[in-house]
C-alpha cells in the first residue's frame, strides 16, 4: 500500500454525513481535534453541504468545524480560492484571473485582426464573438490537462487534408497572441491560475509538511494539478483520501478494463488510484458509525449493469443480487419532456407533506430543470437550482435584450409591444399607467397594418393627443440608440453607453431612478457587472457597424448565469451532477434519461481531431462520459425514481449494456443468459398523460394545511405515498427475476 491512507464511502451511504461520522471518530471526543483539521472537497456546495451535515449530527449545537477549502473541478466563479493559503510565503504574488467578459472581447477583437490579415473581410464582430468563445473553452481545457502549445505545429504534417493547416493557422491567436494580451492585461486564464494555486499548494505542503490532518475527500480527480495535489496529501504524515463509492472487489482483470475505457465510470478512479501507486484491493472502507444506507444489493446491480463491454461474459457468475435491490425504485416514462417535469414536480411537492423531508432532482437537462421550476411555482416554491438561471433569462437580461430588438427593428409592432409590456418598463411614469397606455397604444395603431418604421410612423399611426406623447416618450428614450444602430461604424463602448442609457431612461419609474430600478436584486446586479466588464473591455475593440451590435451583445451575454445567495426552498434542490455526487436528499429523482443527456454527449472537437487531441496531450470526449456514468452510478445507488420522456430518443436503461458493433462473441447465448436473471426495470406507463384529476385535489400550497379526507368518501391519505399518481403508475413489483411484470 505504499504507507498511503486512502479510503471509500460505499455508494449506498450518503457521503457527507459518512465523511462527517469518520471525523468525528477522528477526533476521538476532542472539540478541539476538528478544528485542526483541513478537509479539501471538490466545490464550494460541498463545503457549505459539509457544514450542513456537522450540524445535522450535532442536533444544531455550536461546533468548531474543520478548516474546509474548495479545490479540484470548480466552475470559473470558485477559482482562486486558495491564492491567500497556496505559499505561506507570498501565495498573493499568483496573478488574478483575466474576468470573462473581458477575455472574450479580447479574444473577439484578436479573430477580427486574424480575419483581417487572411483577407476575411467580411467577418463581423457577431461572428468573432462565438469563434472568440470557442478559443477560451480550448484555452481552459488545454491549461486543465497541462498541454504544451508548442506541439501544436506539429499536430498536422503534410499528409494531412490542407484544412488542418488551415485551423493550426487560426489557432496561432492563442499560441502567439494572446500570452502577449495576458501579459499587458497582467492577468492569466482562469484555468491556468487554478493550476498555478494547486501547484503551490502542493509545493508547501511538500516542504513543510502540516501538522494536523488533512483529509482531501470526495476528490476523482478530473483535473491532473488536482490530482497532483492529492497524491501530496496521500504522502503527508497525517493525509488521507476519501474516494466516492470506488468498487474495492473489482478484479485485476476488471480494473485493467476499466483503466482503458474511458466511459466507465470508475474510470477516473482508477486513473487516480494508478497515480497514487494504489490497488483497489489496498483501499480501505471509511469508517463511518451509525450511518445507514440503501440495500447493497442496489450497489451490485449498478455495478453490474455498468461493467465494462470486455469483461461482461463474467455476468454468469453473478451472485447475491435479488428482488430487493429494486425495492422503492419507481420508473417513470413520460410521453414528452413537458409531463416529465409536471410528474418531477409533483414527486417534489408530495415530499414536503413530510416534515423535515428533502427532496432532489439531479439532471444535466437544463430545460428540463427549468420547466420543472416552473412547474413547482405553481405553488409559490422557488427551488434552489445549482446551475443558476441563465442572465439571458432573467427580467434585466430580457429587458436588456428586447430594448435593442426594439431600437434595430425601428419599433415593430411585435418587438415594440414585447418591451413595452415588460415589468421593468415604466418611462417615468407610474408602471401601471405606462402598461395601460401601451394596451391602448397597441389596439389603436399596433394591431392593424403595420405603422411606418421608426418614431414618426409610430406617432402617426396614432390620433389621440395622449397617445402621441406616449409615443414620444418611448422615442426619447430610444433615439439614441436607434441612431447610434443605424451608424456603419461605431466605437463598441458608445454602443454599450446608448444602450445602457437607454434601458436605464426606460426602466425609470416616477418614484424610482432607472437605474435603481433596473440592476437591483441579484440579477440586476449580475448585469450591472457583466456591462461594466464589457464597458471596461471595449477599449482598443475596432469599430463595427451599429446593426452588428445586436448580435455581438446577446452572443456575450450566453453563458453567464445567476446564482441567487437566499431566498429559495430549504428542502426542494436541483443539482447537476457534480454537486449530486456528495449530496444525499430523502427523494432523489433522477431525471432526463435519455441519450444525450445520460450519457452526456461526447461532441467533436471544432479545432483537432481525435489523433491530434491525443498527440496533444487532450483526453478523449467519451470520457465524459465516463464522469456522467459515476454520477449516474451513485444516483441510481441512492435514488427512488428514474424519469425520462419518449420523444427524446432512447432510454439509458436501468440494466442497460451499451452494445458494440463487430463480430459476435462465442459466449453471447450464455452471457445473454446470464443478463436475464439480473432484475431488470419495466416501463410503468404513460406517467404523465394519464394522470387523475381526482388524485390532485388536495394539494395546495405548502404554506397552507391540507384538507382532510372524508372518512365516507375512499380516497389516497394525505402523506402518503399514493397521494397523487397516474393511473397505470406503481412501484416497482416484487418477484420479478428473468421477465419484464405488466
Amino acid at each position: 500500500m505504499n504507507g498511503r491512507a486512502v479510503f471509500s464511502i460505499a455508494p449506498e451511504l450518503p457521503f457527507l454525513d459518512a465523511l462527517v461520522a469518520g471525523l468525528s471518530k477522528l477526533a476521538k471526543g476532542d472539540p478541539l481535534a476538528l478544528a485542526r483539521m483541513t478537509v479539501l472537497l471538490p466545490t464550494r456546495r460541498a463545503v457549505r453541504s459539509l457544514g450542513e451535515a456537522f450540524l445535522r449530527q450535532g442536533k444544531g449545537k455550536p461546533l468548531l468545524l474543520p478548516r474546509l477549502l474548495p479545490v479540484g473541478d470548480l466552475d470559473a466563479e470558485e477559482l482562486g480560492l486558495l491564492a491567500d493559503e497556496a505559499d505561506p510565503g507570498g501565495g498573493g504574488d499568483i496573478p488574478p484571473a483575466i474576468p470573462e467578459a473581458t477575455r472574450r472581447l479580447k479574444l473577439a477583437r484578436l479573430v477580427l485582426a486574424w480575419g483581417r490579415a487572411a483577407g476575411s473581410e467580411a467577418m463581423s464582430a457577431a461572428q468573432a464573438a462565438p469563434l472568440a468563445a470557442e478559443l477560451a473553452r480550448f484555452l481552459d481545457e488545454a491549461a486543465t490537462e497541462g498541454c504544451d502549445f508548442a506541439k501544436l505545429a506539429d499536430l498536422a504534417p503534410d499528409a494531412f487534408a490542407a484544412h488542418w493547416q488551415q485551423v493550426l493557422a487560426f489557432l496561432a491567436i492563442v499560441t502567439e497572441y494572446w500570452p502577449q494580451e495576458l501579459a499587458s492585461l497582467g492577468g492569466l486564464d482562469p484555468a491556468s491560475r487554478r493550476n498555478l494555486v494547486l501547484q503551490r499548494q502542493a509545493e508547501a505542503w511538500t516542504k513543510a509538511p502540516p501538522a494536523h490532518p488533512v483529509i482531501a475527500a470526495g476528490i476523482t480527480g478530473s483535473v491532473p494539478a488536482g490530482a497532483a495535489l492529492i497524491k501530496v496529501v496521500a504522502g503527508l504524515p497525517q493525509g488521507m483520501v476519501v474516494l466516492p463509492g470506488l468498487d474495492m472487489a473489482a478484479d485485476q482483470e476488471t480494473w485493467e478494463a476499466v483503466l482503458l475505457d474511458p466511459t466507465h465510470p470508475q474510470h477516473l478512479l482508477a486513473r487516480l488510484l494508478a497515480l497514487l501507486e494504489v490497488a483497489p484491493k489496498d483501499v480501505a472502507p471509511w469508517p463511518a458509525p451509525g450511518i445507514k444506507g440503501r440495500p447493497v444489493s442496489r450497489s451490485a446491480l449498478v455495478k453490474e449493469s455498468l461493467r465494462p463491454a470486455d469483461v461482461s461474459h463474467r455476468w454468469g457468475a453473478i451472485s447475491g443480487i435479488t428482488d430487493k435491490a429494486l425495492a422503492g425504485m419507481l420508473r417513470v416514462d413520460c410521453p414528452g419532456p413537458q409531463e416529465e417535469a409536471t410528474v418531477i414536480a409533483l414527486l417534489l411537492r408530495q415530499k414536503l407533506e413530510t416534515p423535515g423531508a428533502t427532496a432532489a432532482l439531479v439532471t444535466l437537462d437544463r430545460d428540463l430543470a427549468r420547466r420543472t421550476a416552473c412547474e413547482l411555482r405553481r405553488w409559490g416554491i422557488e427551488i434552489d437550482d445549482s446551475a443558476g438561471v441563465p442572465l439571458s433569462a432573467t427580467p434585466p437580461g430580457v429587458f436588456l435584450r428586447l430594448v435593442l430588438e426594439a431600437a434595430s427593428e425601428k419599433l415593430a409592432p411585435l418587438p415594440l409591444l414585447s418591451l413595452l409590456k415588460h415589468p421593468l418598463a415604466a418611462g417615468g411614469m407610474a408602471p401601471a399607467r405606462f402598461r395601460e397606455l401601451a394596451r391602448r397604444l397597441e389596439l389603436a395603431a399596433l394591431r392593424g397594418p403595420r405603422p411606418a418604421p421608426g418614431l414618426d410612423g409610430l406617432i402617426d399611426a396614432v390620433t389621440d393627443s395622449e397617445l402621441k406623447d406616449y409615443a414620444a416618450r418611448i422615442g426619447r428614450t430610444l433615439k439614441h440608440l436607434m441612431e447610434a444602430l443605424q451608424s456603419p461604424k461605431a466605437a463598441l463602448s458608445s454602443l454599450i453607453a446608448a444602450h445602457v442609457a437607454a434601458a436605464e431612461a426606460l426602466a425609470a419609474s416616477d418614484q424610482v431612478p432607472g437605474a435603481a430600478n433596473l440592476w437591483r436584486a441579484e440579477a440586476g446586479e449580475a448585469a450591472a457587472l457583466h456591462v461594466g466588464g464589457l464597458l471596461e473591455a471595449a477599449s482598443g475593440f475596432p469599430p463595427l457597424a451599429g446593426a452588428d451590435y445586436p448580435a455581438l451583445f446577446e452572443s456575450l451575454l450566453a453563458g453567464v448565469v445567476v446564482r441567487p445567495a437566499y431566498g429559495r426552498h430549504p428542502r426542494l434542490f436541483i443539482w447537476g451532477l457534480l454537486e449530486a455526487r456528495l449530496q444525499q436528499a430523502d427523494l432523489l429523482v433522477l431525471g432526463g434519461l435519455n441519450e444525450g443527456v445520460w450519457p452526456p454527449r461526447s461532441d467533436s472537437d471544432p479545432w483537432l481531431s481525435r489523433p491530434m487531441r491525443r498527440d496533444f496531450g487532450l483526453p478523449p470526449p467519451e470520457r465524459r462520459i465516463g464522469a456522467g456514468q459515476h454520477h449516474f452510478a451513485r444516483g441510481e445507488a441512492r435514488g427512488k425514481s428514474l424519469a425520462r420522456p419518449r420523444q427524446s430518443g432512447r432510454a439509458l436503461g436501468l440494466a442497460g449494456q451499451a452494445r458494440r458493433s463487430g463480430p459476435a462473441r462465442p459466449d453471447r447465448a450464455a452471457r445473454a443468459q446470464a443478463a436475464a436473471r439480473i432484475p431488470a426495470a419495466q416501463t410503468l406507463g404513460h406517467f404523465g398523460r394519464d394522470l387523475d384529476p381526482r388524485s390532485l385535489r388536495h394539494l395546495c400550497a405548502p404554506h397552507i394545511a391540507p384538507p382532510a379526507v372524508r372518512p365516507d368518501r375512499p380516497g389516497p391519505g394525505i402523506g402518503r405515498a399514493r397521494d397523487f399518481h397516474p393511473r397505470r403508475a406503481r412501484p416497482f413489483p416484487q418477484g420479478i427475476s428473468g421477465r419484464s411484470a405488466r
